[in-house]
């Protein structure tokens, strides 16, 4: 993995790796939860190859500049890894909450980058990781994230996904079994994963309720 680039806090002043290290120990030490975004940009190479590196540099700023906003509005710390890796630490916020806002900052991402290169579709993937629920430690955490990052990856991109083994943990909370069972005849029927169907289940929850506002 390339070493931490430059880094954004909630006040948009940019802090370097080590002070990043130090705030994602911290907050482990300090705070009853921390939540821990990984996230990529997906296919990025092929874009550049289609449409040219300065493509690719548009959409890697327009996603800092989403990332960088949401970590104003939310006290957060947001990491750039490589060119187009990213981390966010969220203290005190829960797996559940962290879980649906990496769902609305996937789609955030997702407009800017539409505004950005608007003649190529370009999305993001989020891994979530929580402590103490997933790590005992920051650099668990940091890797836990990176593992829900490779789920989403496999989920065909453009997917929020918690640490591997997690998912059913999250959904068996919220779910009666016959809605499960449903869920699973139709991710069956539509060949389709379940995760990929209740995402597209809360992307149309979050329009309903976007439009009502």
């Amino acid at each position: 993995m390339a070493k931490r680039q430059i880094l954004a806090t909630a006040s948009s002043a940019p802090v370097d790796a080590p002070a990043f290290g130090r705030a994602a120990k911290q907050a482990t030490e300090k705070d009853a939860t921390v939540s821990f975004f990984s996230i990529d940009l997906d296919d990025l190479y092929s874009l550049n190859a289609a449409i040219g590196r300065g493509a690719g540099d548009r959409v890697i700023s327009a996603a800092t500049g989403a990332l960088v906003r949401a970590a104003a509005q939310e006290k957060w710390t947001v990491g750039r890894i490589g060119g187009d890796e990213f981390t966010v630490l969220l203290p005190g916020v829960a797996l559940e909450q962290a879980f649906l806002r990496a769902e609305k900052l996937r789609a955030e991402i997702g407009e800017a980058l539409k505004k950005a290169v608007p003649e190529r579709r370009c999305t993001a993937s989020i891994g979530v990781a929580n402590y103490p629920r997933d790590a005992k430690n920051a650099d668990e955490l940091a890797r836990k994230a990176g593992l829900a990052l490779y789920a989403a990856k496999e989920q065909g991109g453009d997917a929020v996904s918690l640490t591997p083994g997690e998912n059913m943990v999250l959904r068996s909370s919220y779910y009666a079994a016959p809605q499960l069972g449903r869920l699973r005849s139709l991710a069956e029927r539509q060949k389709k994963k379940e995760a990929v169907l209740l995402r597209e289940g809360l992307d149309d929850l979050l329009r309903k309720y976007d439009r009502a506002s």
